[in-house]
């Protein structure tokens, strides 16, 4: 599980960037918009990530903040959607613009992005015009019972998507977690916890 990395800034490309950190360097695949926000090569970078676990493959998905983290979750969480194409979506709408499209129904403008066609479109209104419309833009996605979660929170809720298990139910757990007050400590140890919950 890689939640984020911090290094030196090796390569840029239109599709992605090569971080090195402590030697090691990592590819990772990211948003037009998110590799225009990277400094230039040689300076040091702070990379939010996904790892995607596949039998065949795996791939790590970089991105420039929280926010467009939080909205490719919400992509991939609907089916028919993968990170690549959720991703493609995020280069050609930013977050927030793609929040109030979506609240609009504008599936003129979804589809304005490469490989996203009506049902698609449609399909991502139906499905995340109820969320953002509950959410800030500071959050996108990661607003319980109307309060900003905590940083814990979204740390374990990132982590257990990073495991593969799915945005609505990592963030049910979590908030299982606070309720019974489990929800603190170091995150290693509620990452267990959750997973306890989850396989129980």
């Amino acid at each position: 599980m890689i939640d984020q990395l911090k290094g030196i800034v090796e390569h840029k490309t239109l599709t992605y960037a090569v971080l090195f950190v402590n030697g090691v360097g990592y590819k990772l695949t990211m948003s037009i918009n998110g590799l225009e926000s990277l400094p230039s090569k040689g300076k040091e970078a702070h990379i939010l990530t996904y790892l995607h676990v596949r039998e065949d493959i795996l791939n790590l998905f970089g991105f420039a903040d929280e926010k467009e983290r939080n909205v490719f979750h919400l992509l991939i969480s609907i089916s028919g959607i993968g990170p690549k194409l959720a991703l493609t979506i995020l280069s050609g709408i930013e977050p927030s613009r793609l929040k109030d499209r979506v609240i609009a129904g504008d599936v003129v403008a979804l589809t304005s992005v490469p490989g996203v066609g009506a049902k698609t479109a449609k399909r991502i209104i139906v499905e995340l015009k109820e969320k953002f419309m509950k959410t800030s833009d500071d959050s996108l996605g990661f607003e319980e019972g109307g309060e900003s979660v905590s940083q814990l929170f979204r740390d374990v809720v990132n982590a257990l998507i990073s495991l593969g298990y799915k945005p609505n139910h990592a963030k049910k757990v979590c908030a299982d977690l606070e309720k019974n007050g489990e929800l603190s400590g170091e995150l290693e140890s509620v990452i267990k916890k959750a997973l306890k919950q989850l396989m129980s």
